[in-house]
Formats: C-alpha cells, structure tokens, sequence
C-alpha cells in the first residue's frame, strides 16, 4: 500500500440486508462498508456485513507486514443494522494488539457506545463489545466538530469548529461532519474527508429535497468523489417510497452537478435489484452525470 494515496475502496454497497446469490454477483450483496487508505491511515466508513471481509484482508495484510498491529478509525453514519450488522463478525475486533478508534452519532438517548453493544450484545450475540480482546476507543461525534488525523499520530484528534482555533493543514486527514434529517427515524451523518487538496464525500442513507438538498450541495462543493444514495428508480419512489430515507439516481446526480463533484458512485443499491437492474440504472445515471458509476464489491478509487 502507497503512502501517499488517497484510496477508496468498496467492500459493501447494498442497503437494507444482504443479498447473496446469482442475480447480485457483479454488484455485490454485502450492506455497506467503505474502506479509505490515505497516507498510510486505514478509515472505514460503516460496518454493515462488508466490513467482514475487510477485516480478514486487514488481519491477511498485517501478517504480510511483520503483524503490524491493526489500527483503524471506525466512522458510523448511523445504527440501522444494515450499517452495523457485520461488527460481530470484524477480525481485528478480536486481536488484542488492535486499536479501532469508534466514531458516530447519538441514538436518541442512547450515546454511540451504548448503542453499538445492542449490535453485539446477548442474546443476539455470544460476546459483548467489552469482551473483544482488541482496544476500543469508542466516541459519540458531535455535527460541530472536525476530526484530524496527523502523520505523527495514528489516532483521530477531535475539536470543536466553532471554540477551538485549529486550521488543519493539508498533511493532516481532515474529517467534517454534517447531519442530513432526511433518514428516519434520527438523521444520519454525512463525511467529508480531505487529504493533500483532495476530498471524498459519503452520503448515503439520504432523501432528495425540492430544488436538491443545499446544505449537502454546500457541503460537497467541488469534491472529487462523492457517493451517494441511490436505492430506488424514480417508479419505485413515486409509487411507494416516498419518506423512506433514500433517493433516486436522479437525486444524486443533481447533488452531484450542483456541488460541482468530479466523479459520482451510485450507492445503497436496493436489495431487490439484480445486477442487470443496476446496470441499467447506471445507464440511464451517466445520462444525466456522465462520470458516473454504480458501486460494486471490489471498486477501487484514487483521487
């Protein structure tokens, strides 16, 4: 792995359950993870069941280096289990010599370390959160706060945007977080993450407003690579979907005119979508957004 890149790479890119089988084997059936490598500092966005396989490429890519202990930011967007149901199953969780750094929102009353035991506690799962071997540092993140992560320091350091005079400088790995409503039942976060003058937006999980969502425009301005929601064709939502939390690719692709982002992927793919549906609802997307592609297992991305 190069230390100077600023690598995206997908391990889940479906929404709602996982969906092996024959019809979803270009595309992929895990739910969504997202794994990031800039320079040399391994992130993961969401821990749905994709986060599995990551994990055991992880373990595979620290025996190749000498057992070099796994340390990685964790950023949840949120806690449906759709987002969260492959945790139980990460293979760094239970090495000792691991240190995962937890970052996401509040659940209502829940704060996020609360929240995640549920995912992995008894009796839907044998072992608790406290009892994976591996340190945990685990955090609920606040929409005012930025996170930086330094060459010197392979932990995320937090502060707050508006009380803390900090101006990250470009060799830091700048994270900022904005809140969308528009996922019931609490919102969802959306990251923006920056590295060396380039930048990568995850928005998924997200419903299009009138005249597009603005605060998400603003907020992915003139980024480089920008995934979005894309779960339903606009049938599916005029007919039954409305209000459910998701968009069409007509939604992202406005997003991603409008923000002026450079390259858009197609995210969240509906669990009843074989991969000829995907494929052609990647079609009509270039129409509209002609550096578009729709996510699949394997997907891998250089700013």
């Amino acid at each position: 792995m190069h230390t100077d890149q600023f690598l995206v790479r997908i391990w889940g890119a479906r929404g709602s359950y996982p969906t092996p089988g024959r019809k979803t084997i270009r595309y992929g059936g895990n739910t969504t993870c997202v794994e990031l490598q800039i320079g040399g500092h391994t992130l993961v966005i969401d821990a749905g069941t994709g986060i599995i396989n990551l994990g055991q490429d992880m373990v595979r890519r620290s025996k190749d280096a000498n057992n070099k202990p796994i340390v990685a930011t964790i950023l949840l967007t949120h806690m449906h289990h759709d987002h969260t149901q492959g945790f139980p199953y990460f293979l760094p969780a239970y090495l000792g010599s691991s240190v995962l750094h937890i970052l996401g929102p509040r659940t209502f009353d829940e704060e996020i370390e609360e929240a995640l035991n549920h995912a992995v506690l008894p009796p839907s799962f044998p072992v608790s959160l406290h009892e994976m071997p591996s340190l945990k540092v685990v955090r609920t993140l606040q929409e005012t706060e930025m996170i930086l992560i330094t060459e010197d320091h392979d932990y995320p350091q937090i502060y707050n945007v508006y009380q803390d005079n900090v101006q990250p400088s470009s060799d830091m790995i700048c994270i900022r977080v904005l809140k969308s409503y528009a996922h019931p039942r609490n919102g969802v976060y959306f990251y923006r993450i920056e590295w060396h003058g380039k930048s990568m937006v995850f928005a998924s999980d997200t419903e299009g407003y009138i005249d597009t969502d603005q605060r998400l425009v603003n907020f992915a301005r003139n980024t480089d690579l920008i995934i979005h929601d894309a779960q339903y064709t606009r049938d599916e939502y005029a007919s039954s979907k409305q209000g459910w939390g998701h968009s069409t690719p007509e939604m992202a692709c406005e997003v991603a005119k409008q923000c002026k982002a450079k390259q858009l992927v197609l995210f969240h793919h509906d669990p009843r979508h074989s991969d000829d549906q995907i494929a052609a609802i990647e079609q009509e997307a270039q129409a509209m957004f002609a550096d578009t592609v729709a996510a699949y297992e394997g997907l891998e991305m250089v700013l």
